[in-house]
């Protein structure tokens, strides 16, 4: 295995490590409930509890599609740091959400979501929100994030000494 592919590897299990807090750093996601459930590579799995606060249509008690919208956007955010082979910032480009039905009252809202391609600069991604299986989706997502290079707040040696750090790992 190369360095590159060992630091890909580290990186990759430290976010696995670390998978419950990773929605806690995003103070809207945290303010919002979303809960990250599991990380593979290039894929993340979410939900949203449901709360009365979080409801958009006071007489139908629907979850508001704007909580949607945070939900697979950052889940998308996520599964495409699984997918880097190296520590960067990312920020929405584009996103396309189409609704296909309200969530149902009072029921949790599961998601995933996979980034299906990098390029240098580009990560894409598809997402899904629904109660139980993707075969009756609540709303799907189509996005495109700005991989940007991270040496503007630390150098990729950095983030690779603080993951070694986090994970009680030595450097060779």
């Amino acid at each position: 295995m190369s360095d590159s592919d060992e630091d890909n590897d580290l990186l990759f299990r430290l976010m696995q490590k670390n998978a419950a807090k990773i929605m806690d750093n995003v103070p809207w996601a945290k303010a919002l409930g979303f809960e990250l459930t599991g990380i593979e590579k290039g894929r993340a799995f979410a939900k949203v509890p449901w709360r009365e606060d979080l409801v958009g249509d006071p007489d139908s008690g629907v979850i508001h599609g704007g909580v949607l919208t945070a939900l697979l956007d950052n889940l998308c955010g996520v599964a495409s740091n699984t997918a880097l082979r190296e520590p960067k910032s990312m920020a929405t480009l584009d996103l396309r959400i189409d609704y296909m039905r309200p969530a149902e009252k009072g029921r949790d809202i599961l998601a995933e979501a996979e980034c299906y391609h990098l390029t240098r600069n580009v990560a894409f991604t598809h997402a899904w929100a629904y109660h139980e299986t993707r075969e009756k989706v609540i709303a799907t997502a189509a996005g495109a994030f700005a991989l940007n290079d991270i040496s503007r707040w630390a150098s990729g040696n950095e983030a690779v000494e603080y993951a070694r750090k986090m994970l009680s790992e030595k450097p060779s």
